[in-house]
């Protein structure tokens, strides 16, 4: 998918420079829309959690050993194998990840992140969510966001399910390279706006690494959570 932002402790928000697409216009779909593949675990199995130092969190997703998808508070990058010693080593430019049996460190040319994984979870599958193409929660009050996979819909669950809405919505940013998606509601009388964005991920509660951080607003209220795009 597109490349991996790690830190701007280590200066890595150079890489980014002229890289962003322009938003889309605001557009409807009579089908769902293609989400980012950043938002996606590709054909990894489990999300892991890292903690590094300095303090950061990290997520990243292994699909065999042909690449590794990272993502951080600022981004989503995906890197390509390199030859090592030992251990695994991942590498996009000037950035890598080195994966070994005490760890993993994440290098730029301006520093270095020493890092333990710290919980690894299973990617969400259609199986385990039918009909579905992204899933999105969050705590306190408990609430959950889930689009269909076939059409642009929502459903909406709030205070841990005592209210339910599904409705349809229309995208009104679209950012690719970014990772950003902006939806709103397709209905004047029930607005709402969903902002989905690739970045590292953790539940505030059991603290489960997740692929996009996802904050909902509707009724005046502003809902923040963790979420993961879902493949057939």
């Amino acid at each position: 998918m597109s490349r991996l932002h790690v830190f701007a402790a280590l200066g890595l928000s150079l890489l980014l420079t002229g890289c962003a697409t322009a938003p889309a216009p605001i557009t409807t779909h009579e089908h769902a829309p293609l989400l980012p593949s950043t938002l996606f675990p590709g054909d990894a199995e489990a999300f892991t959690a890292w903690r590094c130092s300095p303090d950061q969190g990290v997520v990243t997703a292994a699909a065999a050993e042909d690449e590794l998808r990272v993502w951080s508070t600022h981004g989503a990058w995906r890197l390509t194998p390199a030859v090592v010693a030992g251990g695994e080593r991942y590498e996009q430019g000037e950035l890598s990840f080195w994966r070994t049996a005490d760890g993993a460190v994440v290098e730029s040319p301006r520093g270095r992140l020493m890092c333990q994984a710290s919980m690894r979870r299973l990617a969400l599958t259609r199986e385990q969510r039918p009909g579905v193409m992204f899933h999105a929660r969050g705590n306190e009050p408990g609430w959950m966001a889930t689009l269909a996979h076939d059409r642009p819909e929502v459903l909406l669950s709030l205070d841990y399910g005592s209210r339910e809405q599904r409705l349809p919505y229309r995208v009104i940013q679209m950012d690719n390279e970014a990772g950003r998606v902006v939806l709103a509601s397709g209905r004047g009388d029930t607005p709402f706006e969903l902002r989905i964005e690739a970045r590292a991920c953790f539940d505030d509660m059991s603290g489960e690494p997740f692929p996009a951080r996802v904050t909902l607003s509707v009724e005046g209220e502003q809902y923040r959570g963790c979420g993961q795009g879902i493949a057939p």
